[in-house]
């Protein structure tokens, strides 16, 4: 039914954004993502920096779970996407920082530019193209429906080695792959940035200033009866006589920790967290990257990673990710301690991102030429 309903739909849109594109453009970049229902940090760091110039809209609209979401998150979407869809056709610049619909099956007009961020600094688990047909991934009938990823003028990227993973997994051809990082990346060593960040944190935890502070912040899983498992393990062998253990959870998440020593933190973002953190414990999160830039010890806690390359998969080799690796989460624990090879960490970081320094500048330096 959702197929059948789909192939009406799209040619209808259609119908209906031929006549909105006889609207005339206007000076205006609209920013459009998935991932929030608020203004993420790199829109609004670009969208400061093109708004002296420019007309800046922001559509931020989550719809959780998709096509396969409840009724009435799709019905409330659809009528947002009327918004898009009128941005789209009166815009002269697109900036996504994830997959949208209208983008993807509508005819838009020559001069639009559109331009994919994606949400991520790097890559770690393999995603779109990669993964269809994978436990964890879109229906790959679907996909080829709502022509997933197309539509696309250039995609960034923040290394040149990531050109095959990013070309694989958006499905396009390397050429419109371009090397530029996310603007987040120019707060990582900012000094006022960081000072404000950790006055904030300070003051709703305190007791952060008395130890060192291990963040945990794992994938998110659909099935987390394991992680849950796996979660408390950690917790009932970590060391808080030493360290402080922040819990960073994915907002989807539903898994609880008894223990009151865990800091379950829901109030600031895991990149402000990295502000505090001397460890970093993951698993197949590309917050790796971003900690790595602030030199942040990585360790990466995988004790489902057979399962895991089943149902989704890993774009990297594992075995070259900078940092100790265990499922045991004893032996994770006793590596805490353990001397940590930075200069590794350094290295691996400069191959994967290229560039921490105007990330924000060069990229509006770029859209600007589409103005």
């Amino acid at each position: 039914m959702t197929k059948i309903i789909l192939r009406i739909m799209i040619p209808c849109l259609n119908i209906i954004y031929f006549f909105m594109k006889l609207l005339p453009c206007q000076n205006k970049i609209v920013m459009i993502s998935r991932q929030s229902n608020e203004v993420n940090l790199d829109f609004r760091l670009l969208g400061n920096a093109l708004n002296k110039k420019h007309k800046v809209i922001y559509l931020c609209k989550t719809l959780d779970g998709g096509v396969r979401s409840k009724l009435k998150a799709r019905i409330n979407y659809f009528f947002h996407m009327f918004r898009q869809m009128y941005h789209l056709a009166t815009s002269k610049v697109c900036i996504l920082d994830s997959y949208c619909p209208t983008v993807s099956v509508l005819r838009h007009k020559k001069r639009l530019t559109i331009v994919q961020i994606w949400h991520s600094v790097g890559t770690m688990k393999k995603f779109g193209y990669t993964v269809l047909g994978k436990k964890e991934a879109s229906n790959m009938e679907i996909a080829k429906i709502m022509k997933m990823h197309q539509n696309y003028s250039f995609i960034c990227a923040a290394s040149k080695n990531y050109v095959d993973h990013v070309s694989a997994g958006f499905g396009v051809e390397k050429e419109r792959i371009e090397i530029y990082t996310l603007p987040r990346i120019d707060l990582l060593k900012d000094k006022d940035y960081e000072k404000e960040v950790k006055t904030k944190i300070y003051n709703v935890y305190p007791e952060l200033k008395n130890k060192k502070n291990v963040i945990y912040a794992p994938t998110f899983r659909k099935d987390e009866s394991e992680f849950n498992k796996y979660l408390n393990k950690l917790v009932n062998v970590f060391n808080f006589e030493k360290y402080n253990l922040i819990l960073k959870l994915h907002p989807l998440s539903k898994v609880s920790v008894s223990n009151k020593k865990v800091i379950v933190d829901k109030e600031f973002s895991t990149f402000d967290m990295l502000f505090v953190a001397d460890r970093l414990i993951s698993d197949y999160s590309c917050v790796i990257y971003e900690a790595g830039v602030r030199n942040i010890p990585l360790y990466f806690y995988n004790y489902d990673i057979n399962k895991y390359l089943d149902v989704r998969g890993i774009a990297l080799d594992y075995k070259e990710l900078p940092g100790f690796t265990s499922g045991d989460p004893s032996e994770l624990v006793k590596d805490l301690d353990k001397k940590y090879d930075i200069d590794y960490l350094i290295k691996f970081i400069g191959k994967y991102v290229s560039n921490t320094k105007d990330c924000t500048k060069k990229l509006v330096e770029k859209i600007e030429k589409y103005m």
